[in-house]
């Protein structure tokens, strides 16, 4: 296949479980570099989650998908970055959300982002994890203020709490009328909300034209549900061996664990 371009998700696919960068992912992006095939990285992370990874790797200079391909942006190094795609959450329908955490749901954690800003309403435990995690502070606030006087664009609701209950949330929340807002669990007990038209998939489908290329001549590779319609869109789909064997299905091919180096090495066999 001639491969022109590759998008891969972060968490669970370059970095390993100990948030470590694949060993062998800085060197196949250098080669990638030489033969001008840009490595892009799209994730659920807000800009300035995945920053120190763009930067690590060396690819501030390629587009970067974020919120799951909500907003996708260029020149990340800069205080002013550049958007090339931006789909926000509906207002109304953010109202709806939290007024139904806050009723049924008051332990869920809830998590809003916005451009490079993440808002929380306290910092609780679960803040916590993902603050260790990505190495952010997120900005305490009244989040129904936040969201009733229009004060900034929603890229992105992130409700995190015990698996048991972030389902039955899940569940809740799919069945009131939400047509604006789309629905997936990036960890079991992490469910990401999005505008109905973000997605990776999107975000692909949006680089090849910035490109001006074909899907045939992409690479994609991931390790969860919200990977499979990137992963079905490109002319090559790398799933993880450490994906769900529903999410492998739907891949062309399957690579060695994010524990393995699976996708540096899925670079090497495929593109390099």
């Amino acid at each position: 296949m001639d491969i022109k371009l590759i998008l891969s998700d972060i968490d669970g696919t370059i970095l390993n479980d100990e948030n470590v960068i694949d060993s062998g992912l800085k060197e196949a992006v250098d080669k990638l570099r030489q033969k001008d095939i840009p490595f892009v990285l799209a994730s659920a992370r807000s800009p300035e989650g995945m920053l120190l990874i763009a930067k690590e790797l060396d690819v501030l200079d390629n587009p970067i998908a974020c919120y799951n391909g909500a907003l996708v942006v260029k020149d990340l190094q800069n205080n002013k970055y550049s958007t090339i795609l931006s789909h926000e959450l509906d207002i109304t329908e953010v109202q709806k959300i939290i007024s139904i955490v806050h009723d049924k749901f008051p332990q869920v954690s809830i998590n809003l982002y916005s451009g490079a800003d993440w808002y929380v309403e306290q910092i609780d435990k679960w803040v916590k994890i993902e603050s260790d995690i990505t190495k952010l502070t997120p900005i305490e606030t009244d989040l129904s203020k936040l969201v009733e006087g229009h004060q900034v664009p929603i890229h992105k609701l992130l409700l995190v709490s015990e698996s048991a209950e972030i389902k039955q949330l899940m569940q809740d929340l799919q069945s009131d009328k939400l047509p604006d807002s789309s629905f997936y669990l990036s960890k079991p007990n992490y469910l990401e909300i999005t505008n109905v038209n973000a997605s990776k998939e999107m975000a692909l489908r949006e680089l090849t034209k910035t490109y001006k290329l074909s899907l045939d001549q992409t690479m994609t590779l991931g390790d969860n549900f919200n990977d499979v319609p990137m992963l079905k869109a490109s002319g090559l789909g790398v799933a993880m061996q450490n994906a769900p064997i529903e999410v492998q299905k739907c891949a062309n091919v399957i690579t060695e664990t994010n524990n393995h180096n699976g996708v540096s090495l899925a670079i090497e066999k495929y593109v390099l």
